[in-house]
């Protein structure tokens, strides 16, 4: 199964809502950490605490993770901010400034001097627009007609799906939710899981 190419993947709403939670987050981090670098998952962590009621933060998953990022350091771009996802360690980001240290110190150094009160204003108009731009076909799914959808794919598809265990299919019925289809889900979701073999 061919995998996906990450710059070109379509963002869903989930990666939107989430990626916006994390951009508040990895904001609120620059300032009270001085451009340090978290773990994803201590990440994931601190946009629940900063947003406990938020349903899409609260299903959110590591190896789902990657998309929001990338919305985050577009967000970045476009307002012409530093790029907050650079302070997140995902294997993406690390892999592509390993041989960058001092280019990656800078950029989290701008992070961390810039002042991130604007964002409170530009994004959520920027989270309106990038909702706007979903295609139609990526129609929000409740739970438990992406189990359904997830499972009947599943069960049609062992052999596709042979490296999956039940500790992915959270991830995966994320995916469907989101709008995707099974076979789509699969594909993004094996390309995330392959981005984080062999770290910690």
């Amino acid at each position: 199964m061919p995998g996906l190419d990450a710059s070109t993947v379509q963002f869903t709403l989930n990666d939107i809502e989430v990626g916006a939670r994390l951009a508040a987050a990895l904001a609120h981090h620059a300032r009270t950490a001085g451009g340090a670098p978290i773990a994803c998952a201590q990440l994931l962590e601190l946009g629940r605490f900063l947003d406990p009621k938020d349903a899409a933060m609260d299903r959110a998953e590591l190896l789902g993770i990657g998309p929001k990022l990338r919305f985050v350091a577009d967000f970045c771009k476009a307002q012409g901010y530093p790029n907050l996802a650079c302070l997140a360690q995902h294997p993406a980001t690390v892999r592509a400034l390993a041989d960058a240290a001092a280019g990656r110190e800078a950029q989290r150094q701008a992070v961390a001097g810039f002042d991130w009160s604007p964002l409170a204003h530009t994004l959520p108009d920027y989270v309106r627009a990038a909702r706007a731009a979903v295609p139609a076909r990526l129609k929000p799914r409740k739970e438990r007609p992406a189990e359904v959808a997830w499972y009947a794919y599943f069960s049609a598809h062992r052999e596709a799906c042979k490296s999956i265990t039940s500790a992915d299919k959270r991830e995966l019925v994320n995916l469907v939710m989101a709008g995707l289809d099974p076979e789509t889900a699969l594909r993004r979701f094996l390309d995330a899981k392959a981005a984080f073999a062999g770290t910690d």
